[in-house]
């Protein structure tokens, strides 16, 4: 029969052993207290779903008192921030294609002739909708906020000509991807975000289990430099990652649709550089990792902030600075950019190079602290 009794006494003892376990695990006890705060401030700051004040391109033809009344309303409404002033329409054109600008605003140069003369007049916005969630809303609000500051300005006038039905018009060209179909960001997107949760939580996993065997040791006992064990160790995941890309972006381009208009070659390159500063990233968790559950509790927790804060989930330019700046710490970020890029705007070479140079930074990285790691793990 199972005993039922209750002694206080070893009820304290057995308390107490696990109070002690639980402070000599210090990842777990670190992550049962960062995991919550982590999310709070994620969810209430970082997270925007309507996003404000995205970076705008302004090329302003009119240069008149109308032009301005539009431009300082719609800096007003908070959706957009003119942060670039292109001369020409081509200089424009190439801040939406480099991702540098999500709009493009063009005000024609007879704005004003045209509402003093009463008729209807015209402003053009192009946006990148590679992510329709980003500028659906500035684009939604941008006619009825140029109207209203083009009514305040030419005064009761433009009462009667909204009456006649010569309001403004907005002419939105959305760019890559006109019908605003989610799935040509999210698609691509997965294949990161794919790559992410398998490369690092299998090499991370798979290295801290040859700790917790007993056989990493013998291995570093071996004649091999830390150098040629770690690229031993990393460079198999790259052909499981190779046929995970092959996987998801068959999937895209036949189950999708998922339009490819970019170079398949440049495209294989930059993943390739991915996966590689991702199996890295596991290399680097496994050398803090003691077990196999530290190393998946550790992969979690970078895991998570990089979905949320890579502009996967939500739109990058639509969080606060400070999370932008975080995020620019993790490979997802650069790499979704690049993807995006290639697939949906036939980028080329010098389109994404600051993208992949990042990439490389976090290779040197990782490999240079996992490295120093690993050569403690012989003491």
């Amino acid at each position: 029969m199972i005993d039922l009794t209750l002694s206080r006494a070893r009820l304290w003892a057995v308390l107490v052993k696990e109070f002690i376990q639980m402070r000599r695990d210090r990842i777990t006890f670190a992550m049962m207290l960062g995991v919550p705060i982590m999310q709070l401030l994620l969810f209430g700051f970082a997270i925007n779903s309507d996003p404000k004040r995205l970076p705008t391109a302004l090329l302003d033809m009119d240069g008149g008192h109308y032009s301005r009344a539009v431009v300082t309303a719609l800096e007003t409404s908070g959706y957009f921030r003119f942060e670039f002033r292109p001369k020409t329409l081509e200089e424009g054109e190439h801040l939406i294609a480099s991702g540098q600008a999500v709009f493009l605003v063009t005000i024609p140069s007879d704005l004003g002739a045209r509402v003093d003369r009463g008729d209807r007049p015209q402003i053009l916005i192009d946006a990148d909708a590679t992510d329709p969630a980003a500028s659906s809303g500035a684009v939604g609000a941008l006619g009825s906020v140029a109207q209203k500051a083009l009514t305040r300005e030419k005064g009761e006038a433009a009462e009667v000509d909204a009456q006649q039905d010569k309001r403004l018009e907005i002419v939105a060209h959305r760019r890559y991807n006109p019908e605003g179909v989610s799935q040509y960001n999210i698609v691509p997107g997965l294949l990161g975000v794919i790559l992410q949760m398998t490369m690092v939580m299998m090499t991370a996993m798979g290295l801290t289990r040859e700790t917790e065997r007993g056989t990493m040791e013998n291995l570093l006992a071996m004649p091999a430099t830390p150098m040629e064990i770690m690229l031993g160790k990393v460079l198999p995941f790259l052909g499981v990652g190779a046929v995970q890309v092959a996987v998801v972006l068959v999937a895209a381009k036949v189950l999708f649709g998922v339009p490819f208009v970019g170079s398949l070659t440049l495209l294989i390159f930059c993943v390739l550089t991915f996966v590689l500063s991702l199996v890295l990233m596991g290399y680097f968790i496994s050398t803090f990792a003691a077990t196999q559950m530290q190393a998946m509790q550790l992969t979690f927790f970078f895991f998570m902030p990089s979905l949320m804060l890579s502009g996967f989930m939500f739109p990058f330019s639509g969080m606060p600075g400070w999370a932008q700046a975080i995020g620019e710490c993790f490979p997802l970020t650069h790499f979704l950019r690049i993807i995006r890029a290639v697939m949906l705007k036939g980028a080329d070479i010098p389109a994404i190079a600051w993208e992949w140079s990042m990439l490389l930074v976090f290779i040197l990285v990782y490999a240079a602290v996992a490295l120093s790691r690993s050569r403690k793990t012989l003491d």
